[in-house]
């Protein structure tokens, strides 16, 4: 007997389990799944044809170091212009080289700057995103190792970067690439390069050197064969004339015209004929201090002043500038700094001629006061750029178009460099 029952629980035990199966199977078929019944849905792919390019360009200039931060969008097809759609930008100062002495302590301004930079650029595109730091001629001018160890330091830092650095990311710019880069910058922005407008010069006027860039005409006959460089950019040559004056940017200038301080114990106050009549002036540079003052009144008028100084400055410029080849010019840095201190232009730049310069040098330096903040060193200023400006062959109504940004972009030669060293 025990067997046929033991047989008949195992039955009904498996009708039990088989019921059960299927009603949780006839139940699933209403309920709504868990998961989606094919795989996730994904993102849309990238556009084959372009990507999001960053790059970070540190401006490591004589009176004070800048990053630019780009953002660009990189057409793959061969020799398409890239776009450029944002810059980030940040200055301090001072300048790198005024670490010569002691070179660790240019890093906490350098870890600034880099700290924009890293918030900037997506996290997810700091190692695909190239770091540089190209110096002018504040290092240009420094002694023996002195701008190598500055630059070690910017190296050293960048590798602890998440930034993509070598060590020939970090060097000095020479001149003539200076004045290329920064041509290539003004006319990428205006659509000269890549596009069909028309190029123009470029005049930089920095604090250690100043550059000269345009195309010349084929009857140009003032540049000799060194100053002529070609540039091959998104399937077009351009032959350029460029030169860069070293010393000659506005704080080296001002330290020729003036000349050294006395080395007298406490100093001596030196006359210049570049500062206004009765005016005091000090200025601390390269670590030397300029105690001035100007001629006293009875000593002369401000054309007087104005005129000596004019003829001391043509004796540091002493021919060494040569003629440029009329066409379009457009100027920025000091150009257009110190054409904002005599209300010439406002913010957002516009046009002044070699005369507007002039006259408010004449004006200024007869003790002629245009601003509350004015500098009593404007005087030799004004007449630096306007007699600057004529060595270089501008007539008094030659017209300068003076810019600090071109669009929302700083005019400077960065973009030109990082379109350059990317090999865009």
């Amino acid at each position: 007997m025990r067997r046929p029952r033991l047989i008949l629980v195992l039955v009904l035990a498996l009708v039990l389990v088989y019921l059960v199966v299927l009603k949780r199977h006839y139940d699933s078929r209403d309920a709504l799944p868990l998961r989606p019944p094919g795989p996730a849905p994904r993102a849309p792919p990238p556009d084959p044809d372009w990507m999001i390019q960053f790059a970070v360009m540190f401006d490591a200039g004589s009176t004070g170091t800048r990053v630019h931060v780009f953002k660009l969008r990189l057409d793959l097809e061969q020799n398409h212009v890239p776009q450029l759609l944002e810059e980030t930008f940040k200055a301090i100062k001072p300048g790198l080289s005024a670490f010569a002495q002691d070179p660790p302590q240019s890093r906490a301004g350098l870890v600034q700057l880099l700290d924009l930079a890293r918030s900037t650029v997506p996290v997810q595109l700091h190692r695909s995103t190239p770091v540089f730091l190209k110096a002018t001629a504040g290092l240009r001018l420094l002694q023996g190792d002195q701008a190598d160890r500055l630059l070690d330091q910017v190296r050293a830092l960048f590798r602890s970067s998440p930034f993509v650095s070598t060590d020939d990311s970090v060097s000095i710019l020479d001149g003539t690439d200076e004045g290329i880069s920064a041509w290539l910058t003004v006319n990428f922005l205006l659509g000269a390069v890549g596009g069909a407008a028309t190029s123009v010069g470029m005049l930089d006027l920095g604090g250690g050197s100043t550059q000269v860039t345009f195309e010349p005409s084929p009857q140009f006959q003032e540049a000799p064969s060194d100053s002529v460089h070609s540039l091959r950019l998104f399937n077009r040559s351009y032959n350029l004339y460029t030169h860069s004056y070293l010393g000659l940017g506005l704080m080296s200038a001002r330290a020729e015209v003036l000349g050294r301080p006395s080395s007298a114990p406490g100093g001596a106050v030196l006359v210049t004929p570049c500062v206004a009549p009765d005016v005091r002036a000090t200025w601390d540079h390269e670590h030397v201090l300029h105690d001035l003052t100007g001629p006293r009144t009875q000593d002369g008028t401000g054309s007087g002043v104005f005129l000596a100084c004019a003829e001391r400055v043509r004796s540091v410029l002493n021919s060494r500038v040569r003629p440029v080849e009329p066409q379009q010019f457009y100027a920025f840095s000091y150009y257009y700094d110190r054409a904002r201190d005599i209300r010439a232009i406002d913010e957002e730049g516009g046009v002044v001629t070699v005369a507007d310069y002039s006259s408010a040098a004449q004006r200024v330096c007869s003790g002629e006061v245009l601003s509350p903040d004015q500098s009593p060193l404007l005087c030799l200023d004004l007449v630096y750029i306007s007699v600057l400006l004529q060595e270089l062959g501008f007539s008094p109504d030659s017209r300068l178009k003076l810019v600090q940004k071109i669009g929302d972009v700083e005019a400077s030669w960065a973009l030109g460099a990082t379109i350059h060293y990317m090999n865009l």
